[in-house]
């Protein structure tokens, strides 16, 4: 004869299974339904207003080591744009730098960011060379230390005050050249 008991107790594990599989799978369906709709990327807002560093690098053209604040002192803005030759980004953004070099309110300077002094060289003259100056940040310390973490990156300086007035992460398209032209006015 079949214990209706031992039935009881088998259909109420298997019930008891089933509610703590389905409990298990809607947690984990709750944690990724937040984590997608969570904004993944990072902006530091700390870095606005903040001073600049003062870094000394090497020139990729003249070889000679630059004081970055000797560099600022001319004219009342500074963009700054870390950049290399191996970032496809930068090649598109690259026509509106030569745009930002023809205002001449402008003191920009480029920080070549963990590149070969070939590929620096041969990109410049292949693109054209926007830049006043051009620092080497040979292992990407300096980059690091002045808040960015890609390339490219641009942040526009205050030269007065030596604080950072806005940052742009990626390449700069129209509408940026656009706010960097009137923050620069």
């Amino acid at each position: 004869m079949v214990d209706f008991l031992d039935l009881g107790k088998n259909n109420m594990k298997k019930n008891i299974t089933y509610f703590l599989i389905l409990l298990i799978s809607l947690f984990i369906f709750i944690i990724f339904y937040k984590s997608l709709n969570k904004s993944s990327f990072y902006t530091p807002n700390e870095i606005l207003n903040k001073k600049i560093i003062n870094f000394k690098s090497k020139d990729l053209l003249s070889k000679k080591e630059i004081n970055f604040n000797d560099l600022t002192k001319e004219k009342k803005f500074t963009v700054l744009n870390i950049w290399s030759s191996w970032c496809v980004p930068c090649r598109s953004e690259h026509k509106y730098l030569m745009q930002l070099s023809e205002k001449k309110n402008i003191n920009l300077i480029g920080l070549n960011y963990k590149d070969k002094e070939t590929n620096a060289k041969k990109f410049l003259l292949d693109f054209g060379n926007p830049f006043s100056n051009i620092l080497i940040d040979i292992d990407g310390t300096t980059s690091i230390e002045l808040g960015a973490f890609g390339v490219p990156e641009t942040f526009i300086i205050n030269n007065e005050k030596q604080n950072i007035v806005k940052k742009y992460i990626g390449p700069l398209n129209e509408k940026k050249v656009n706010e960097v032209i009137n923050i620069t006015k």
